[in-house]
C-alpha cells in the first residue's frame, strides 16, 4: 500500500469472510516460503476454533502461523496491540529469509497497519458503563452530532467502535477522525491483494461454511466456551455464532433457525467488510469465483514477483462485488 525507507516487503491478502483466504494463503505460503500473520479479528482468541474456521493444527504445522490463539479466551486485544505485534514479527520473519504474509478480513486491524492508528486515551470503564443500556442507534446519532466524519465511516451496528469514538471525544474534546488523520502506516512495503467472489458464489460459500461449522460442532463448542467461563460481555463472545448458539442452548432459538440466522449475519458482515475495503484499502482485486486455491495462488505468486521486482505499477483493480 505504501513504500518506505524500511523496504521490507509484506504481502497482504485481504477480503471479506468466506472468500477463500485460508486455502489460498496456505498455497501461497508454500509457493513463496512464507509465514502467515493472521488478521482475523477472532482467531486471536484461544478456544474459538469451529466458530472462526481456524486453520487446522496440521495446516499450522505445515505453514508457520502467527497471532492465532495468542489471546486468552476472556482477554482483550486491540488494533494497537496488533500493530505492535506485526511491527515486531515482520522483521523477524524477513530475517529468516521468508515472506511475511498478512491474511485476514479484520478491517480494524488491517487499517491499523495499512493506514495507521493513534493510541489515544485509555479505556474509561465508568464511561463505558454509562453507555451500556443506551440503544446503539442512539449512540450512533450522538456520534453523528460530535463527529460526523467518524459516524459516516462506522457502521450503525458497530457498537464497539461507536463507543470508542465517543470515549475519545469525551476524553480529549476532539473527534477521533481528527486524531486518525494524523496516523501513519507501518514502515514496510505492502503489496496488497484482495480476494472476492461474485455475489451468488459468495452467498453459496457462506451457506456452505455455516453448514460445515454446524456439522463440526459449533453449538457444542459454544457450550464448552460458556462452561470455560466466557460471558456475553467478553470480546470473544461478540463473535458471530456464539450468541446465536447460546440462544439455541437456552431454548430461545430453534436449531432449524440457526443456519438461516448465521448465514444472514455472516452475509451482512461480508457486506460491511467489502464496504470498508472499497473505501479504505488500496488493493489489486482478484476474482476467485469458481477457481481452485492453486490457480489463484499461481496468479498471486506472479503478481508478487513482478511487484517485488518493480517491473510495473499494479494493474487496474477488478471491481469488488457487493
Amino acid at each position: 500500500m505504501g513504500r518506505s525507507d524500511a523496504g521490507t516487503a509484506v504481502l497482504v491478502l485481504l477480503g471479506p469472510t468466506a472468500c477463500g483466504k485460508t486455502a489460498v494463503s496456505l498455497e501461497v505460503a508454500r509457493r513463496l516460503d512464507g509465514e502467515i500473520l493472521s488478521a482475523d479479528s477472532r482467531a486471536f482468541f484461544v478456544g474459538l476454533d469451529v466458530v472462526t474456521a481456524k486453520p487446522s493444527p496440521a495446516e499450522r504445522r505445515a505453514v508457520p502461523h502467527h497471532l492465532v490463539d495468542c489471546v486468552p479466551l476472556r482477554g482483550t486485544y486491540d488494533a494497537m496491540a496488533f500493530r505492535a505485534d506485526v511491527a515486531r514479527r515482520v522483521p523477524e520473519i524477513a530475517a529468516r529469509g521468508r515472506v511475511p504474509i498478512v491474511v485476514g478480513g479484520g478491517t480494524l486491524y488491517l487499517g491499523a497497519i495499512l493506514r495507521g492508528v493513534f493510541e489515544g486515551p485509555g479505556t474509561d470503564a465508568a464511561f463505558r458503563r454509562s453507555l451500556r443500556d443506551v440503544p446503539v442507534e442512539d449512540l450512533h446519532r450522538r456520534l453523528s452530532d460530535v463527529d460526523p466524519i467518524a459516524a459516516a465511516k462506522i457502521h450503525g451496528n458497530d457498537r464497539l467502535r461507536i463507543e470508542r469514538a465517543l470515549e475519545v471525544h469525551g476524553a480529549t474534546g476532539r473527534p477521533i477522525s481528527e486524531w486518525q488523520a494524523k496516523a501513519s502506516p507501518l514502515p514496510f512495503t505492502f503489496v496488497v491483494l484482495g480476494l472476492f467472489r461474485e455475489r451468488d458464489d459468495h452467498r453459496r460459500a457462506i451457506a456452505a461454511r455455516v453448514d460445515t461449522m454446524l456439522a463440526d460442532g459449533l453449538v457444542e463448542e459454544a457450550a464448552r466456551l460458556r462452561q470455560d467461563g466466557l460471558e456475553p460481555g467478553d470480546q470473544a463472545a461478540r463473535t458471530i455464532g456464539i450468541p446465536e448458539a447460546w440462544a439455541v442452548l437456552d431454548g430461545r432459538m430453534g436449531r432449524e433457525e440457526l443456519a438461516v440466522t448465521l448465514t444472514q449475519a455472516t452475509w451482512q458482515l461480508a457486506r460491511r467488510q467489502t464496504a470498508w475495503f472499497r473505501r479504505d484499502a488500496v488493493a489489486r482485486w482478484i476474482d476467485v469465483s469458481g477457481r481452485s486455491p492453486e490457480d489463484v495462488a499461481k496468479e498471486i505468486e506472479a503478481e508478487w514477483s513482478e511487484r517485488k521486482r518493480g517491473i510495473r505499477e499494479p494493474r487496474p483493480s477488478t471491481s469488488v462485488s457487493s
